[in-house]
Formats: C-alpha cells, sequence, structure tokens
C-alpha cells in the first residue's frame, strides 16, 4: 500500500493510492490538486505489475519538478518529492514485511473433502494426566497465549500489532514461515506480514488457493500433519514444489466475520502441528481478531476525526453533525444553485503590514479570523476561504438555508459589532484599530465540493461571485453595500439607503447599489450606524 502526502497553500491531505490515478485542477480526476498553476489534467501515478509506482507527467503546460528539474516519468521511491505549481507531493511506501506472495491453483476441483475442525479432548482432565513432560509442554503454550493476550491489549497499531501475532505462535509450535492475510474493504484477502524463523530465510510463499477457499467459505481451520502426502491435497502443486511438510490455516473471526487468516507451515519437519496446536492457535486466532478489529476501528475514527477537524474549518458545526452522522452527504461535482456571497476585507491592510513585522501581521490576521468566522458560523454560513486579510462566505452552499440573503446580511452588521469589540481590546493594548468593507450580493453560480473526500473544499463559481468581489471594493471603511439583487430578497427587513449607481469591472452596465444602516433579523433589530 502507499501514499501520497499533498502540501498546499489549503493545507495537508494524505491519499491512499489506486492501482491507477489521476492528478490535476479538474474535479474529474481521482486525486484533485487545488492550485492554479496545476493543470486540469496534470499526471497519472499507475501501480506497475511489480508493485513499484510509476508517475507520469501528461505533457502539463508548467511541468512536474524533482529537486528542481523538469520530470516527465519516474518510478517513484519511498520518500520521493515532487512539484506541481506550488504544491509538493511526497510518496510513502508502507514498510510492511509482507514478501512475496502468490496464490496457487490445483489441478484437481476440490483438494479438501469435508469441513477440517478441532479434535475433541486434546487438554485431558487433571487426573488422566500421566506424562509429566506433555504437562509441561502444555502449561507452555497456555502461558505463552495468556502473555500473548497481555501483549496485545490495547494496541492499536497493525504494523506493530500482527508481528506480535506471528512471534507469539512461533513460540507455540515449530513453524518455519508464517503469513497473515487481512480482508479488506472488496471482501479480498491481502497479504500484510510474513516472518520466518530464521533471518534471511526466503520469504516467498505460495498459499493454495484450495485450502484459502475453504477457510473463506466454511470459516474452519485446515490442519495437515503431512502436507506432501496428505491425501486432501493431492493436486496441490503449491505446497509439493515448496517441500512443505505441514501446513496450519486459521480464520481470524469475530463471530461469524472473517477479519482475516494466519496460515504456518514447515518446510522439513513430518507430523509437526497437533490438533494441540491448533487449538491453542485458534484461541489465539479468535483474540487476534479482536486486537486487529480495534486496531483498524481506531484508525476509521483517527481518519473521521481530521475529517471532521477539516470540515469544521468550513461549515458551521450543527452542519458538521449533519455530515458525520450521515444525515447529509456532501458529494464531489458541481451544481446550479441560488446563493448569497459576503465578501469582507480589512481596508488599509497593506499599508499596516508594512509597518509590522511578519509575526505581528499573522498575530493580527488569526486574531481577527477567528472573531469573524465565528460570526459567520452563528448565521449559517459556509466558509468559503481567505483570500489574504479578505473572508468570502457563502449562504446556501454546500446546503440550502431560509432567508440566505438575510442572514448574509445580518450576518454583515455582527462583524462591524464584533470589529468595534475587536479593535477595543487592541487599544487596551496601544494596537491601531482595523477596518473593514462588506459586499454582499445574491445570485446563481455553480457550487461544489473541490478536491478530496479526505479535505471537503467548498467554492462557488460564476459571475454573481465576481460581483460580490466588486461590491467590496466599492465599500468604504465602515459600509456594508449589497447588490439590487439581494435588497429585492430583504426590502422589508433592512434599513438601507440608495447610492449612485456604479461601473465595476466586466460589466457594461452600471450596478445599483444600497449602503446598509440596519435590519430586522430573526426577531433582533440590529442596527449600525457609521
Amino acid at each position: 500500500m502507499a501514499k501520497l502526502l499533498i502540501q498546499s497553500d489549503g493545507g495537508t491531505q494524505e491519499v491512499t493510492l489506486a492501482s491507477r490515478n489521476t492528478l490535476g485542477r479538474h474535479p474529474d480526476n481521482s486525486i484533485q490538486i487545488l492550485d492554479r498553476i496545476v493543470s486540469k489534467n496534470h499526471a497519472k501515478i499507475i501501480k506497475q505489475r511489480n508493485g513499484e509506482y510509476k508517475f507520469i507527467d501528461l505533457q502539463s503546460l508548467n511541468g512536474t519538478f524533482k529537486e528542481g528539474h523538469r520530470v516527465d516519468e519516474l518510478i517513484l521511491a519511498d520518500g520521493d518529492e515532487i512539484t506541481m505549481g506550488t504544491t509538493t507531493l511526497r510518496f510513502k511506501k508502507e514498510k510492511t514485511k509482507t514478501g512475496n506472495f502468490s496464490v496457487a491453483e490445483g489441478n484437481v476441483d476440490s483438494l479438501i473433502r469435508g469441513k477440517i475442525t478441532m479434535g475433541p479432548g486434546e487438554f485431558l482432565p487433571v487426573e488422566n494426566v500421566t506424562d509429566e513432560e506433555a504437562l509441561r509442554r502444555d502449561y507452555e503454550r497456555l502461558r505463552v497465549s495468556n502473555a500473548f493476550a497481555a501483549s496485545i491489549a490495547g494496541q492499536l497499531d497493525l504494523e506493530q500489532l500482527l508481528p506480535k501475532i506471528l512471534e507469539a505462535a512461533f513460540s507455540i509450535i515449530s513453524a518455519d514461515r508464517g503469513a497473515i492475510l487481512l480482508v479488506d474493504e472488496t471482501g479480498s484477502l491481502v497479504p500484510h506480514f510474513v516472518k520466518t524463523k530464521k533471518a534471511g530465510q526466503e520469504k516467498n510463499i505460495s498459499l493454495s488457493k484450495t485450502v484459502l477457499s475453504e477457510v473463506m467459505s466454511n470459516k474452519a481451520a485446515v490442519l495437515s500433519s503431512d502436507a506432501s502426502v496428505d491425501d486432501r491435497f493431492a493436486g496441490a502443486q503449491s505446497i509439493i514444489m515448496q517441500g512443505i511438510r505441514s501446513t496450519m490455516t486459521v480464520p481470524l473471526l469475530i463471530r461469524e466475520e472473517l477479519v482475516g487468516i494466519m496460515h504456518l507451515d514447515s518446510l522439513v519437519a513430518t507430523t509437526t502441528f497437533t490438533t494441540k496446536d491448533l487449538q491453542i492457535c485458534s484461541s489465539m486466532a479468535a483474540q487476534a481478531a479482536v486486537a486487529i478489529q480495534n486496531a483498524r476501528l481506531a484508525k476509521r475514527i483517527e481518519s473521521e476525526a481530521a475529517m471532521r477537524a477539516q470540515i469544521s474549518r468550513l461549515i458551521p458545526p450543527s452542519v458538521v453533525d449533519q455530515v458525520m452522522a450521515g444525515q447529509l452527504t456532501i458529494e464531489k461535482g458541481g451544481r446550479s444553485s441560488e446563493i448569497t456571497m459576503l465578501y469582507s476585507d480589512i481596508r488599509g491592510f497593506t499599508a499596516m503590514s508594512e509597518r509590522k513585522t511578519a509575526e505581528d501581521v499573522v498575530a493580527t490576521l488569526n486574531a481577527y479570523f477567528e472573531i469573524m468566522v465565528e460570526v459567520l458560523f452563528q448565521f449559517g454560513g459556509t466558509l468559503d476561504k481567505f483570500v489574504g486579510d479578505e473572508i468570502i462566505g457563502l449562504f446556501g452552499a454546500p446546503i440550502e438555508i431560509e432567508n440566505a440573503p438575510l442572514r448574509a446580511v445580518s450576518c454583515a452588521l455582527a462583524m462591524m459589532r464584533e470589529l468595534e469589540k475587536f479593535n477595543a481590546s487592541r487599544a487596551t493594548v496601544g494596537l491601531e484599530p482595523l477596518t473593514i468593507g462588506i459586499g454582499v450580493n445574491t445570485g446563481t453560480v455553480i457550487t461544489g465540493a473541490i478536491g478530496s473526500t479526505r479535505a471537503l473544499q467548498y467554492t462557488a463559481i460564476g459571475d454573481a461571485m465576481n460581483v460580490a468581489s466588486r461590491l467590496v471594493s466599492v465599500a468604504k471603511p465602515g459600509e456594508i453595500i449589497i447588490s439590487e439583487s439581494t435588497m429585492s430578497h430583504v426590502n422589508s427587513d433592512i434599513d438601507a439607503e440608495e447610492l449612485e449607481p456604479v461601473t465595476v469591472k466586466g460589466k457594461t452596465n452600471a450596478l445599483r447599489i444600497f449602503k446598509v444602516r440596519g435590519a430586522q433579523a430573526f426577531g433582533e433589530p440590529t442596527v449600525f450606524s457609521d
């Protein structure tokens, strides 16, 4: 399994690579890169038959670079960093000790006749035990099994958990090789870890398709004391060719759910594995299955927490709860919808920044954004993005809300009030005040999710967005300017005066604009005065 760590201005995200991956700015790509310099269809990453991943640049306009040199094709190695525009991609190949696995066909339709289960009564009552040495061996098996349970308790990292499972199995039985395969999301068995008794011993394992099918379909263990002469494996060349003398394949079960399979084999000794070994290993397998499932759940919870944190930066907490509960599905793609857009911009911030250190500028913006985004969320708005010191908010995307235009205007008024409080606190420590201008417009745009499902980023595209950006540039310090379209929705709920029409870039006719003085927002009057 391999992953791609994507670092861009919008943040960092980690993507698990599929066998075929396409990268680019267009939303149809399996991995969308939010970077204006990146081409719509920039590159692809293809998994080769030998397991390596090949990066191929699709003759992109601005190219792909590694260590400052442009590359067209590249076999990716663990840790490789490549640059596309202002975005950096770091390739990560998980270092799992999987060895080389293959599954071989048998020469007959069915090599296993009947379900193979554990024999009863292998562990005798104490009064029936006469062999002291056998009693010692049984005690050691049980001791290791108990120690194993303690060692995996609370272990939530698969890379550390799987080796412990096979180490415990090796300490109980005389196995030469062991392997753990886990069931993936598609129901297929995927090799995850292999262990050999001797360091440097060959890790190439060819497992019998017949044995795996038996364990998966019947969810029962398969045990053979001498696989090379066992009639059940009469046509299994994958076993005979490797000289395997004893095999044990145990299902990892949670109730009736198959989590994976643990396979153990011996290359030299005959009659190595006994039914008693199978009983102990099956017991360990049950504990291992629970631990593996817990590790997977922990990983899923971690991923969901990261997703919640990412979404929480964009949309109100109430909407986040709906998304995480499955009550609201946010899909990748675009749709046409009428929404209201709010643009807020700090006046004179560039000049102020020239007089301040970079640390002071960042601290000021962070404190200011913290307050303004909280206000945006209070009125049901969605954070589209920050552009320098500008805030862009959407009302009615990604989900429709009632009274979106009035909510946007009320939000603008609330921002002005909160700014007054913010400036008062700055004055107490001798800092100069900030002033902002706000523009609000309502119109039909294309809204959609930009990025991967791990880093949901929403935006709106269309002429109405351009108009809103022009209105904020018209607004003087302390002014809220709204368009005629927004005014038509909130006329009876706000106090506003019409200003002289303005001509803006991209528009032939002058736009009617209105300056907001106050609003009757959701039953509570809000008033803003110059």
